[in-house]
Protein backbone atom coordinates (compact mmCIF):
# COMPACT_ATOMS: atom_id res chain seq x y z
CA UNK A 1 0.00 0.00 0.00
CA UNK A 2 1.05 3.55 -0.81
CA UNK A 3 1.72 5.85 2.16
CA UNK A 4 1.13 9.75 2.19
CA UNK A 5 3.87 12.12 3.20
CA UNK A 6 4.21 15.55 3.73
CA UNK A 7 5.99 17.83 1.19
CA UNK A 8 7.39 20.58 3.66
CA UNK A 9 8.35 17.96 6.25
CA UNK A 10 8.40 14.71 5.66
CA UNK A 11 5.82 13.29 8.37
CA UNK A 12 3.61 10.59 7.05
CA UNK A 13 0.15 10.99 7.23
CA UNK A 14 -2.95 9.31 8.74
CA UNK A 15 -4.62 7.43 5.64
CA UNK A 16 -7.71 10.45 6.48
CA UNK A 17 -5.79 13.19 6.30
CA UNK A 18 -6.13 15.74 3.84
CA UNK A 19 -2.72 18.20 4.76
CA UNK A 20 -0.04 17.73 7.14
CA UNK A 21 -1.58 17.49 10.76
CA UNK A 22 2.52 18.53 11.95
CA UNK A 23 3.06 21.72 9.17
CA UNK A 24 -0.14 21.83 7.20
CA UNK A 25 2.07 21.23 4.58
CA UNK A 26 0.00 19.48 1.61
CA UNK A 27 0.88 15.16 1.03
CA UNK A 28 1.95 12.99 -2.00
CA UNK A 29 2.23 9.75 -2.21
CA UNK A 30 5.07 7.59 -2.22
CA UNK A 31 5.55 3.63 -3.22
CA UNK A 32 3.22 3.49 -6.14
CA UNK A 33 3.10 0.58 -7.58
CA UNK A 34 5.20 0.98 -11.19
CA UNK A 35 3.01 1.35 -14.45
CA UNK A 36 3.23 -2.46 -16.31
CA UNK A 37 1.35 -2.57 -19.74
CA UNK A 38 0.83 -6.33 -18.86
CA UNK A 39 -1.58 -5.48 -15.64
CA UNK A 40 -3.77 -3.51 -17.95
CA UNK A 41 -7.32 -5.38 -17.96
CA UNK A 42 -8.55 -4.31 -21.41
CA UNK A 43 -12.28 -5.74 -20.91
CA UNK A 44 -12.29 -3.13 -18.35
CA UNK A 45 -13.68 0.54 -20.25
CA UNK A 46 -13.09 2.36 -17.35
CA UNK A 47 -10.24 4.02 -15.26
CA UNK A 48 -10.12 0.65 -12.80
CA UNK A 49 -8.52 -0.87 -16.02
CA UNK A 50 -5.14 0.38 -14.42
CA UNK A 51 -6.43 -0.86 -10.91
CA UNK A 52 -3.19 -2.50 -10.28
CA UNK A 53 -1.63 0.52 -10.19
CA UNK A 54 -4.06 2.55 -7.98
CA UNK A 55 -3.06 1.09 -4.15
CA UNK A 56 -7.06 1.13 -3.17
CA UNK A 57 -9.31 -0.57 -2.58
CA UNK A 58 -12.52 -0.53 -4.98
CA UNK A 59 -15.94 -0.29 -3.72
CA UNK A 60 -17.96 1.21 -6.31
CA UNK A 61 -17.77 3.13 -9.28
CA UNK A 62 -19.94 4.67 -12.49
CA UNK A 63 -17.87 4.07 -15.22
CA UNK A 64 -15.52 6.98 -14.51
CA UNK A 65 -12.90 7.10 -17.23
CA UNK A 66 -12.15 5.96 -20.65
CA UNK A 67 -13.19 9.22 -22.61
CA UNK A 68 -12.83 9.81 -26.08
CA UNK A 69 -10.22 11.11 -27.86
CA UNK A 70 -10.99 13.36 -30.91
CA UNK A 71 -9.74 14.34 -33.48
CA UNK A 72 -10.95 18.58 -34.08
CA UNK A 73 -10.11 21.77 -35.33
CA UNK A 74 -10.24 25.08 -35.41
CA UNK A 75 -9.77 27.61 -37.90
CA UNK A 76 -7.89 24.83 -39.70
CA UNK A 77 -5.84 24.10 -36.37
CA UNK A 78 -5.71 20.65 -35.65
CA UNK A 79 -5.74 18.61 -32.32
CA UNK A 80 -6.79 15.84 -30.79
CA UNK A 81 -9.96 16.68 -28.18
CA UNK A 82 -9.71 14.50 -24.87
CA UNK A 83 -13.30 14.76 -23.82
CA UNK A 84 -13.39 14.55 -20.07
CA UNK A 85 -16.59 16.28 -20.08
CA UNK A 86 -17.98 12.99 -20.74
CA UNK A 87 -17.38 11.60 -17.57
CA UNK A 88 -20.53 10.48 -15.35
CA UNK A 89 -21.23 13.67 -13.60
CA UNK A 90 -20.05 16.00 -16.60
CA UNK A 91 -16.26 16.49 -15.74
CA UNK A 92 -12.44 15.55 -14.91
CA UNK A 93 -12.97 15.97 -11.23
CA UNK A 94 -14.84 12.06 -11.58
CA UNK A 95 -11.46 10.19 -12.05
CA UNK A 96 -9.66 12.03 -9.25
CA UNK A 97 -12.95 12.14 -7.09
CA UNK A 98 -13.92 7.86 -7.72
CA UNK A 99 -10.10 6.73 -6.31
CA UNK A 100 -10.49 9.10 -3.56
CA UNK A 101 -13.16 8.50 -1.94
CA UNK A 102 -13.34 4.39 -2.51
CA UNK A 103 -9.89 5.50 -0.38
CA UNK A 104 -11.87 7.33 2.30
CA UNK A 105 -14.74 4.71 2.20
CA UNK A 106 -12.15 1.57 2.60
CA UNK A 107 -10.82 3.57 5.94
CA UNK A 108 -13.83 4.68 7.41
CA UNK A 109 -15.09 7.85 6.34
CA UNK A 110 -18.40 8.35 7.70
CA UNK A 111 -19.47 11.79 5.59
CA UNK A 112 -17.58 13.92 3.60
CA UNK A 113 -17.31 17.79 2.41
CA UNK A 114 -15.08 20.24 0.01
CA UNK A 115 -15.62 23.66 -1.13
CA UNK A 116 -16.09 24.01 -4.96
CA UNK A 117 -17.82 26.73 -7.31
CA UNK A 118 -19.46 23.91 -9.14
CA UNK A 119 -17.69 20.17 -10.75
CA UNK A 120 -15.82 19.17 -7.95
CA UNK A 121 -19.11 19.98 -6.07
CA UNK A 122 -21.24 17.95 -8.18
CA UNK A 123 -18.60 15.46 -8.33
CA UNK A 124 -18.77 14.90 -4.64
CA UNK A 125 -22.15 14.68 -4.55
CA UNK A 126 -22.43 11.96 -7.34
CA UNK A 127 -19.80 9.89 -6.01
CA UNK A 128 -20.48 10.54 -2.13
CA UNK A 129 -23.98 8.96 -3.13
CA UNK A 130 -22.59 5.48 -4.78
CA UNK A 131 -20.59 5.49 -2.00
CA UNK A 132 -24.07 5.39 0.77
CA UNK A 133 -22.09 9.04 1.93
CA UNK A 134 -23.62 12.15 2.71
CA UNK A 135 -22.11 14.73 1.40
CA UNK A 136 -21.93 19.09 1.83
CA UNK A 137 -20.57 21.19 -0.75
CA UNK A 138 -19.55 24.71 0.92
CA UNK A 139 -20.24 27.31 -2.26
CA UNK A 140 -19.19 30.64 -2.43
CA UNK A 141 -22.36 33.10 -2.00
CA UNK A 142 -21.55 35.23 -4.71
CA UNK A 143 -20.04 33.29 -7.69
CA UNK A 144 -21.34 30.00 -7.17
CA UNK A 145 -23.07 28.97 -11.07
CA UNK A 146 -26.82 28.39 -10.54
CA UNK A 147 -26.78 25.73 -12.51
CA UNK A 148 -24.11 23.39 -10.63
CA UNK A 149 -25.63 24.38 -7.49
CA UNK A 150 -28.81 22.55 -8.64
CA UNK A 151 -26.61 19.62 -10.00
CA UNK A 152 -25.17 19.43 -6.82
CA UNK A 153 -28.58 19.09 -5.32
CA UNK A 154 -30.11 16.34 -8.10
CA UNK A 155 -27.12 14.42 -6.64
CA UNK A 156 -28.27 14.15 -3.11
CA UNK A 157 -25.60 16.78 -1.96
CA UNK A 158 -26.35 19.44 0.69
CA UNK A 159 -24.92 23.35 -0.22
CA UNK A 160 -23.64 25.62 2.55
CA UNK A 161 -23.51 29.18 1.13
CA UNK A 162 -20.58 30.60 2.29
CA UNK A 163 -19.24 34.33 2.35
CA UNK A 164 -15.97 32.09 3.34
CA UNK A 165 -16.36 28.88 1.93
CA UNK A 166 -12.70 27.75 2.81
CA UNK A 167 -12.03 28.99 6.09
CA UNK A 168 -16.00 27.40 6.76
CA UNK A 169 -14.88 24.26 5.16
CA UNK A 170 -11.37 24.43 7.09
CA UNK A 171 -13.68 24.40 10.26
CA UNK A 172 -16.07 22.23 9.35
CA UNK A 173 -12.90 19.45 8.85
CA UNK A 174 -12.02 19.17 12.19
CA UNK A 175 -15.45 16.73 12.79
CA UNK A 176 -15.97 15.82 9.16
CA UNK A 177 -14.04 14.44 6.64
CA UNK A 178 -12.58 17.06 4.12
CA UNK A 179 -12.56 15.13 0.63
CA UNK A 180 -10.64 17.94 -1.36
CA UNK A 181 -9.95 18.35 -4.81
CA UNK A 182 -7.34 20.29 -4.29
CA UNK A 183 -5.41 18.71 -1.40
CA UNK A 184 -5.76 15.25 -1.27
CA UNK A 185 -3.14 13.04 -2.92
CA UNK A 186 -5.51 10.30 -4.21
CA UNK A 187 -7.54 13.03 -6.08
CA UNK A 188 -4.24 13.68 -8.16
CA UNK A 189 -4.20 9.63 -7.94
CA UNK A 190 -6.67 9.55 -9.95
CA UNK A 191 -6.08 12.43 -12.28
CA UNK A 192 -2.74 10.08 -13.82
CA UNK A 193 -5.26 7.61 -15.61
CA UNK A 194 -6.01 10.40 -18.47
CA UNK A 195 -2.30 10.27 -19.09
CA UNK A 196 -2.53 6.37 -19.32
CA UNK A 197 -5.27 6.49 -21.62
CA UNK A 198 -4.14 8.91 -23.85
CA UNK A 199 -0.69 6.96 -24.45
CA UNK A 200 -2.98 4.05 -25.60
CA UNK A 201 -5.30 5.91 -27.30
CA UNK A 202 -2.20 7.25 -29.55
CA UNK A 203 -0.87 3.70 -29.74
CA UNK A 204 0.86 3.60 -26.98
CA UNK A 205 2.76 6.20 -27.52
CA UNK A 206 2.81 10.24 -25.96
CA UNK A 207 1.83 13.09 -28.07
CA UNK A 208 4.10 15.89 -28.73
CA UNK A 209 2.47 18.41 -26.10
CA UNK A 210 -0.87 18.53 -23.74
CA UNK A 211 -2.64 21.41 -22.60
CA UNK A 212 -4.83 21.75 -19.99
CA UNK A 213 -7.03 24.61 -17.55
CA UNK A 214 -5.26 25.16 -14.50
CA UNK A 215 -7.08 26.19 -11.38
CA UNK A 216 -6.01 24.14 -8.55
CA UNK A 217 -3.99 21.56 -11.46
CA UNK A 218 -5.63 18.36 -10.81
CA UNK A 219 -5.37 17.24 -14.00
CA UNK A 220 -2.50 19.02 -15.59
CA UNK A 221 -0.42 17.55 -12.27
CA UNK A 222 -2.36 14.11 -13.25
CA UNK A 223 -1.05 13.82 -17.10
CA UNK A 224 2.33 15.01 -16.15
CA UNK A 225 2.78 12.31 -12.81
CA UNK A 226 1.11 9.34 -15.58
CA UNK A 227 3.21 10.21 -18.43
CA UNK A 228 6.33 10.23 -15.62
CA UNK A 229 5.59 6.84 -14.61
CA UNK A 230 5.25 5.85 -18.00
CA UNK A 231 8.81 7.33 -18.71
CA UNK A 232 9.89 4.97 -15.50
CA UNK A 233 8.72 1.76 -16.92
CA UNK A 234 10.66 2.35 -20.41
CA UNK A 235 7.43 3.09 -22.39
CA UNK A 236 8.20 6.42 -23.73
CA UNK A 237 11.12 7.97 -23.97
CA UNK A 238 10.17 11.69 -23.63
CA UNK A 239 7.34 13.40 -22.00
CA UNK A 240 5.08 15.63 -23.70
CA UNK A 241 5.46 19.37 -23.76
CA UNK A 242 2.83 20.47 -20.88
CA UNK A 243 0.66 23.67 -21.03
CA UNK A 244 -0.92 24.94 -18.51
CA UNK A 245 -3.90 27.50 -19.88
CA UNK A 246 -5.34 30.75 -17.49
CA UNK A 247 -7.58 33.57 -17.36
CA UNK A 248 -6.33 36.75 -18.13
CA UNK A 249 -8.66 37.76 -14.90
CA UNK A 250 -6.70 35.24 -12.36
CA UNK A 251 -3.35 33.68 -13.83
CA UNK A 252 -1.22 33.40 -11.13
CA UNK A 253 1.04 30.21 -12.75
CA UNK A 254 1.47 32.56 -15.65
CA UNK A 255 2.61 35.34 -13.87
CA UNK A 256 5.37 32.84 -12.20
CA UNK A 257 6.09 31.11 -15.18
CA UNK A 258 7.00 34.06 -17.32
CA UNK A 259 8.78 35.50 -13.94
CA UNK A 260 10.77 31.75 -13.92
CA UNK A 261 9.79 32.10 -10.47
CA UNK A 262 9.59 28.82 -8.22
CA UNK A 263 6.10 29.32 -6.50
CA UNK A 264 2.95 31.60 -7.65
CA UNK A 265 2.59 35.09 -5.89
CA UNK A 266 -0.60 35.67 -4.35
CA UNK A 267 -2.88 37.53 -6.33
CA UNK A 268 -6.18 38.70 -6.01
CA UNK A 269 -9.45 37.49 -7.65
CA UNK A 270 -11.15 39.00 -10.62
CA UNK A 271 -13.69 38.11 -12.81
CA UNK A 272 -13.83 35.48 -15.38
CA UNK A 273 -16.52 33.35 -17.62
CA UNK A 274 -13.82 30.63 -16.65
CA UNK A 275 -15.89 29.84 -13.43
CA UNK A 276 -13.95 26.47 -12.93
CA UNK A 277 -10.85 27.98 -12.49
CA UNK A 278 -11.37 31.50 -10.49
CA UNK A 279 -8.23 30.00 -8.20
CA UNK A 280 -5.82 32.78 -7.24
CA UNK A 281 -3.80 30.57 -4.67
CA UNK A 282 -3.16 27.40 -6.26
CA UNK A 283 -2.35 24.57 -3.68
CA UNK A 284 0.08 22.80 -5.54
CA UNK A 285 1.39 25.75 -7.81
CA UNK A 286 4.74 24.61 -7.15
CA UNK A 287 4.55 21.14 -7.91
CA UNK A 288 2.63 22.99 -11.00
CA UNK A 289 5.64 25.19 -12.10
CA UNK A 290 8.34 22.38 -11.56
CA UNK A 291 6.14 20.23 -14.47
CA UNK A 292 6.12 22.87 -16.70
CA UNK A 293 10.17 23.77 -16.51
CA UNK A 294 10.51 19.75 -16.37
CA UNK A 295 8.93 19.29 -19.68
CA UNK A 296 10.07 22.36 -21.36
CA UNK A 297 6.17 23.56 -21.34
CA UNK A 298 4.57 27.02 -20.63
CA UNK A 299 1.53 28.89 -19.58
CA UNK A 300 -0.99 30.72 -21.51
CA UNK A 301 -3.63 33.41 -20.59
CA UNK A 302 -6.53 34.43 -22.57
CA UNK A 303 -9.24 36.65 -22.32
CA UNK A 304 -13.26 36.30 -21.51
CA UNK A 305 -13.95 37.54 -25.14
CA UNK A 306 -11.47 34.65 -26.70
CA UNK A 307 -12.88 32.03 -24.25
CA UNK A 308 -16.50 32.69 -25.39
CA UNK A 309 -15.46 32.70 -28.92
CA UNK A 310 -13.74 29.59 -28.81
CA UNK A 311 -16.24 28.01 -26.97
CA UNK A 312 -19.30 29.24 -30.00
CA UNK A 313 -16.88 27.27 -32.22
CA UNK A 314 -16.57 23.97 -30.46
CA UNK A 315 -20.37 24.05 -30.08
CA UNK A 316 -20.73 24.01 -33.66
CA UNK A 317 -18.13 21.57 -33.82
CA UNK A 318 -20.20 19.20 -32.06
CA UNK A 319 -18.12 20.01 -28.58
CA UNK A 320 -20.49 21.18 -25.78
CA UNK A 321 -17.84 22.29 -23.39
CA UNK A 322 -18.49 24.66 -20.86
CA UNK A 323 -16.32 27.95 -20.62
CA UNK A 324 -13.86 26.77 -18.75
CA UNK A 325 -12.83 24.14 -20.94
CA UNK A 326 -12.95 26.48 -23.67
CA UNK A 327 -9.88 28.13 -22.47
CA UNK A 328 -7.53 25.42 -24.09
CA UNK A 329 -9.36 25.86 -27.87
CA UNK A 330 -9.15 29.73 -26.81
CA UNK A 331 -5.10 29.49 -26.77
CA UNK A 332 -4.66 27.47 -29.37
CA UNK A 333 -3.37 29.77 -32.24
CA UNK A 334 -1.06 30.51 -29.35
CA UNK A 335 0.13 27.41 -28.78
CA UNK A 336 0.54 26.16 -32.13
CA UNK A 337 2.60 29.72 -32.60
CA UNK A 338 4.94 27.96 -30.12
CA UNK A 339 5.30 24.06 -31.44
CA UNK A 340 3.94 24.22 -34.70
CA UNK A 341 1.72 22.89 -37.08
CA UNK A 342 2.77 19.68 -37.14
CA UNK A 343 3.29 18.71 -33.68
CA UNK A 344 0.69 16.27 -32.41
CA UNK A 345 -1.26 17.78 -29.72
CA UNK A 346 -3.69 17.03 -27.04
CA UNK A 347 -6.55 19.83 -25.59
CA UNK A 348 -8.01 18.27 -22.69
CA UNK A 349 -11.86 19.50 -22.55
CA UNK A 350 -12.25 19.33 -18.62
CA UNK A 351 -16.34 20.48 -18.13
CA UNK A 352 -19.46 19.67 -19.86
CA UNK A 353 -21.71 23.12 -21.43
CA UNK A 354 -25.16 20.95 -20.56
CA UNK A 355 -24.45 22.19 -17.34
CA UNK A 356 -24.79 26.34 -18.23
CA UNK A 357 -27.04 26.22 -21.16
CA UNK A 358 -29.75 27.91 -18.28
CA UNK A 359 -27.31 30.33 -17.38
CA UNK A 360 -26.26 33.98 -19.47
CA UNK A 361 -22.72 35.28 -19.47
Amino acid sequence: MASALCNSCGAEADALAWRCRACDGSLDLIDLPPFEATAIVESDFSLWRYAAMLPVERRFSLGEGMTPLAPARIDGLRFAAKLEYLNPSGSFKDRGTAVMLNHLAAHGAADVIDNSSGNAGASLAAYAGAAGLPATVYVPAATAVASKKRLIRAFGGRIVESHDSLADVYAAAETATYASHAWNPYFVLGQQTAAWETWQQLGQRAPDAVATPVGHGGLFLGFYRGFKALRAAGLIDTLPRLIAVQSAGVDPIVQAWRAAAPAPAKLKSAHSVADGILVDQPVRGEQILQALYDTDGFALRVDNEAILRAQRAMHAAGFMIETTSAVTAAALPQIRERIGGSAELVLAFTGSGLKALGNAH
